[in-house]
């Protein structure tokens, strides 16, 4: 295959970007997406010129590092991680779009790398559990209702790529803090937390930046491992508790 890729090129995230355009040749449609870039990236360092900066961790999908906008679309036309994209997608000729995420919230570092470093804020300001629940045998004998486990474990899915908030005509992570959420609050060791956790969690996401949400599901389209849009709804029926239980200030 012969293609011709429009490349987001930025030396760094106060220097002005632009597309850069390339022609590679020789792409077997059993490339990985990124092992085209990799054959991209040979060619330029051959040339004496500056490889494309993009990330990449695990390449098996599980992970989220290697997020990219691919004509337009978070990870690119299927549903599945970039490193999971095949080249078979694309057709003998084409010309690709090959940007980084765009929101606010995850300035460019160089290129293709974004700091994607607001959702590890947002976990932490509530993203744990601390009930005593005693050795692993102990914790594990604790009963979990099969409903609520399976829910936990949708939930946990989330790799934290951030193709919800690429996705999201305002940048919004809701689909990411309600997983997140949603995740320990149904479990029975997340419970002295519950309130808590919802309210530290939303009070960071708005304080980093990202956008209202829009509930029109781009999110969960985009959404690699599948998390569904009900997950939104779910979190504010959790915010909504808590903040009837929050005390009051003043």
């Amino acid at each position: 295959m012969r293609l011709t890729l429009r490349v987001w090129r930025q030396k760094n995230a106060d220097a002005p970007g632009a597309m850069a355009t390339y022609e590679v040749d020789g792409i077997s449609k059993d490339m990985s997406f990124l092992e085209m870039l990799d054959t991209l990236n040979e060619e330029l360092i051959l040339r004496g010129e500056d490889p494309v900066a993009f990330d990449h961790d695990c390449r098996e999908g599980i992970c989220g590092a290697c997020s990219l906008v691919i004509d337009g679309d978070a990870h690119g036309p299927e549903r599945t991680t970039s490193c999971q994209l095949h080249m078979r997608a694309f057709e003998d000729g084409d010309t690709i779009d090959i940007e980084p995420w765009r929101a606010a919230a995850f300035p460019v570092v160089k290129d293709l790398v974004v700091d994607r470093s607001a959702f590890d804020r947002i976990i932490q300001a509530g993203g744990y559990i601390s009930a005593p629940t005693g050795s692993a045998p102990e914790a594990h004998a604790t009963p979990v209702p099969k409903a609520d486990a399976d829910s936990a474990f949708e939930h946990a899915e989330c790799i934290g790529c951030g193709a919800c908030v690429a996705a999201c005509p305002n940048g919004s992570a809701m689909l990411f803090t309600s997983a997140k959420v949603n995740h320990l609050n149904v479990l029975p060791q997340g419970a002295p937390e519950r309130e808590t956790r919802v309210l530290d969690m939303v009070r960071v996401m708005d304080e980093e930046g990202f956008g209202g949400c829009t509930l029109t599901g781009e999110c969960a389209t985009a959404c690699p491992k599948g998390i569904p849009l009900p997950s939104i709804a779910a979190m504010n029926k959790e915010w909504l508790r808590a903040t009837r239980k929050a005390p009051r200030r003043g």
